[in-house]
């Protein structure tokens, strides 16, 4: 039973090192107490392809930093139709099935720009915008201003464990 990420680069304006992002989504999730067969997808994207992604699914126009999108199907049951019975004899047991816990988008390009507004460096914008994406997939949300303080908490607490800050690429 493993938590697999997923990192891949779709955009060529800022090198990416997705295996130290791979990580620190994995850390998280198992901080978070993911367990089981789980997968998530981390893709950094350029500024075209996220505004159209943005626009496309939050009715946003223009670019932005990190977009989450959840996979909410629940796995089907196993055994017999109709009453989800046991299986007939000879029938190897089925592993447990795959959570795909869903994607995390993120333009680096944005986070660059929002880094230096924020007074820090690019890789602790990006460590934040994994951290932030993932607790999207978790189910968090920052809709009102509780929200966003529990949120925002979190994120500190999981980026002080699992990120060293000014840490270089």
């Amino acid at each position: 039973m493993a938590v697999d990420v997923y990192a891949a680069s779709e955009q060529t304006d800022r090198d990416v090192d997705l295996g130290r992002w791979a990580a620190l989504a994995r850390a998280v999730l198992e901080d978070r107490r993911v367990r089981g067969e789980v997968e998530v997808s981390v893709l950094f994207v350029d500024e075209a392809t996220i505004a159209a992604l943005n626009e496309r699914f939050l009715g946003r126009r223009g670019p932005t930093d990190v977009l989450a999108f959840p996979i909410e199907d629940e796995p089907l049951p196993g055994g017999r139709s109709p009453d989800s019975g046991g299986s007939g004899p000879g029938v190897e047991p089925e592993e447990e099935p795959v959570l795909l816990l869903g994607d995390v988008v993120i333009c680096p390009t944005v986070a660059e720009r929002n880094a230096g507004e924020h007074g820090v460096g690019v890789d602790d914008e990006l460590a934040l915008l994994v951290v932030h994406g993932l607790l999207h997939l978790l189910g968090m949300d920052h809709e009102t201003e509780r929200e966003a303080d529990a949120m925002e908490r979190l994120e500190r607490d999981l980026l002080a464990r699992h990120h060293r800050p000014g840490e270089p690429r």
